[in-house]
């Protein structure tokens, strides 16, 4: 089965052009070469509530099977992207950002700085990953191996 994909992009930097956004490309381009259609791309300022309506509009009004976003998960005190997410997802998903970041710590101890949030919402899987594209495809490739099968639970098709 084909699943739809969303990658968000949440940055102050980005969204006032002093930045180009790669990590938001690599993640779509990772997702594509997984055979995932890329239905909707966003890119958003560190904004609690813009963040939130993003994420909602792709779970609700879209209809994206997956939902990443890359960008607001660290220490800053603008990084509110965990926060947008646990309020808007209906089933907190603890074991993916902790597979993440076991992936990510055989690469750098900074892993442990991140906050990521995956979760579930309506019939999305939402992940939170890091900003840079270096951290973000480092933390996509520890678990997009298993996304189609989670994918598929989720909508209710049984075990594979």
């Amino acid at each position: 089965m084909s699943y739809k994909a969303a990658v968000i992009t949440v940055s102050d930097r980005c969204s006032k052009g002093l930045q180009e956004d790669t990590s938001g490309p690599a993640l779509a381009e990772m997702l594509t070469d997984e055979g995932y259609e890329i239905v909707y791309r966003g890119l958003v300022p560190d904004e609690q509530e813009l963040i939130e309506s993003e994420i909602i509009k792709c779970a609700d009004e879209i209809g994206a099977n997956i939902i990443l976003t890359t960008g607001g998960t660290g220490f800053s005190p603008r990084d509110v992207t965990p926060e947008a997410t646990r309020a808007v997802i209906e089933r907190e998903t603890p074991f993916i950002p902790q597979a993440m970041l076991y992936y990510s710590l055989k690469i750098t101890p900074r892993a442990m700085f991140s906050r990521m949030v995956a979760g579930i919402r309506k019939n999305s899987l939402i992940i939170n990953l890091p900003g840079s594209r270096k951290a973000s495809t480092e933390n996509l490739s520890g678990i997009i191996g298993a996304l189609d099968h989670a994918l598929h639970m989720l909508a209710g098709e049984g075990h594979e």
